[in-house]
């Protein structure tokens, strides 16, 4: 293994990373102020994907292409708050689980009856279709765009929870909804808009996601499974949590694949190795989850009380 070689790596587990926070940070603001557990996350991440693959192939524009895919998503976003999600805030969260459940098998038919069960695609933009030199290593500009997007949005997510109005209603909220609420604050138009926020966010991931990824009906439930993972280590409703947590995620399952069947192969034959260094990668986030939930539930980096 060179050195080139784990650089290149440790760029894609950051690359992964990023998406997982855009996907992660609205999900947890989502749970973590108004307890909804909305497992049709990952449909507003398709959809974005599918947004932006058909704007672009009609207008070959990245940047209209953007604009759909984030609009859309976080539209999309408010009408399943305000016609699902709004409803059910005060039940069980068996009931979130059942009518979110619902929802992924509703977006996946309308997915498939609008767009076809074949995948679609959506090429590289020309003026991110090179490579580019970081500290000696070629390196992808698509890539590279991707991480830029991601930190850009980490960026603007802390300085809107942190340093505006908007965000200290946020993280109120997530703290103590009831007294929010009472302080004559609309939490409904709170809800909404973190709703909606998180649907941008997951727009966002569609984006950026499907030039290097096909774009097919569900194709949302996968990664929704490290979404979940990630939440759980940072600490429900910490944005910051999601933020570190998508990292190490991002850079363990990487790692984990480009590694694990290189080491088996010194122990087993390469045929058996390249079939199970993918599966035991894919359990090594499980088992840090695990891990995680035994030493420390609350996750390493939860909302502060104070």
């Amino acid at each position: 293994m060179t050195s080139s070689l784990f650089f290149i790596q440790l760029l894609n587990g950051l690359q992964l990373g990023v998406l997982l926070f855009m996907l992660s940070a609205g999900l947890t603001l989502v749970f973590g102020i108004m307890s909804f557990v909305n497992l049709a996350h990952g449909c507003l991440y398709m959809m974005g994907a599918y947004f932006a693959a058909t704007v672009y192939a009609a207008t070959e524009s990245f940047v209209a292409a953007g604009v759909a895919a984030v609009v859309g998503g976080g539209v999309l976003a408010a009408l399943v708050e305000w016609v699902v999600a709004r409803r059910l805030y005060t039940r069980d969260h068996l009931d979130h689980v059942l009518a979110t459940f619902g929802l992924i098998l509703f977006f996946n038919e309308l997915a498939h009856w609008v767009w076809g069960a074949s995948p679609s695609y959506m090429n590289v933009p020309p003026a991110l279709s090179g490579t580019i030199d970081i500290l000696g290593v070629m390196y992808p500009m698509y890539r590279f765009a991707i991480i830029s997007a991601g930190l850009i949005a980490a960026l603007g997510c802390y300085l809107l929870i942190a340093k505006t109005r908007v965000g200290m209603l946020i993280r109120a909220g997530s703290l103590n909804p009831t007294m929010v609420a009472a302080l004559g604050v609309n939490i409904r138009l709170l809800n909404a808009l973190v709703f909606s926020l998180g649907g941008a966010l997951a727009g966002l991931a569609g984006l950026m996601s499907s030039p290097i990824l096909s774009v097919q009906p569900g194709m949302g439930e996968p990664i929704l499974i490290l979404v979940m993972i990630v939440i759980v280590i940072g600490g429900i409703g910490s944005v910051q949590g999601a933020f570190y947590a998508a990292l190490m995620v991002g850079v363990i399952d990487t790692a984990g694949r480009a590694f694990l069947p290189m080491l088996l192969r010194e122990f087993i034959d390469r045929s058996s190795a390249q079939a199970a260094g993918p599966a035991i990668a894919s359990m090594l986030t499980c088992i840090f989850m695990a891990t995680v939930l035994a030493l420390r539930p609350q996750g390493l980096f939860p909302v502060k009380n104070a």
